[in-house]
């Protein structure tokens, strides 16, 4: 899978790019897709104009960790692994019983941004399991995506040479488009447009970059760690709080 939004859309952590360069422009000319096409010929392209571009292909994939593609209402999804709680999580957003992973992260993200009954770290805490996952909302222009706390499906991120954010299971094409401005997407967390990166695993304490040292020994992106000795204010709220607008 890959993603390429656009710096307005998605605001990569400024830590993530390399003081050493190498990247290049994703965005211009559809350079990055471009090559994601060359390297996975039967992918599917989903052009967002100005926002960027996702692409998804069942090649190459790991059989115990599957890709599946969906679009419901303008909100894309790619989800990459699989979700051990299916039969909980269709009981609690109301979907049939022919419901996907992917689906359910669908209805999850929808229902968080429309009634916000759950915070966000609440919402893809519930999902156990091996995964990764990209969400576009077209209408919104918000990017959500997520990890489990192993790591347990790749997923890299980094920042091209305009700032804009790009992410791929594939490593080599992520250095491709951002040279040595990468980093694995960091284990048990979240990112979205309005909020950045998160900890659902720690949601009230802060997480701190780690420069990132590559095999040449060369500094490389940077990780991010959970710091324990800052913690945020954590509201208090009712039982009708409104979570929405905290993504």
């Amino acid at each position: 899978m890959l993603a390429i939004f656009d710096k307005n859309v998605a605001k990569s952590p400024e830590a993530l790019q390399s003081p050493e360069g190498g990247s290049a422009s994703a965005l211009k000319d559809d350079f990055l897709l471009n090559h994601f096409s060359s390297v996975y010929p039967s992918a599917v392209k989903i052009n967002f104009g100005s926002s960027g571009h996702i692409a998804c292909s069942l090649d190459k994939q790991n059989p115990l960790l599957p890709r599946l593609f969906a679009v419901t209402d303008d909100v894309f999804c790619i989800f990459q692994g699989h979700i051990e709680n299916i039969p909980i999580l269709k009981q609690q957003y109301g979907l049939t019983k022919t419901a996907t992973e992917v689906t359910i992260v669908i209805e999850a993200y929808r229902t968080l941004r429309d009634r916000g009954p759950y915070s966000a770290d609440q919402v893809v805490r519930d999902f156990n399991g091996k995964f990764a996952f990209l969400l576009f909302d077209c209408s919104t222009k918000n990017v959500f995506l997520a990890s489990d706390v192993d790591g347990s499906v790749p997923l890299f991120w980094g920042t091209d040479a305009e700032g804009h954010l790009v992410l791929s299971d594939d490593v080599e094409t992520v250095k491709k488009g951002c040279g040595k401005s990468f980093a694995p997407f960091p284990k048990g967390c979240f990112f979205t447009s309005s909020g950045g990166l998160r900890s659902y695993e720690h949601p009230l304490n802060e997480l701190k970059p780690v420069p990132r040292v590559d095999s040449s020994g060369d500094v490389c992106g940077v990780t991010f760690k959970v710091d324990s000795e800052t913690k945020k204010e954590m509201p208090r709220v009712g039982s009708v709080q409104n979570w929405s607008n905290q993504i």
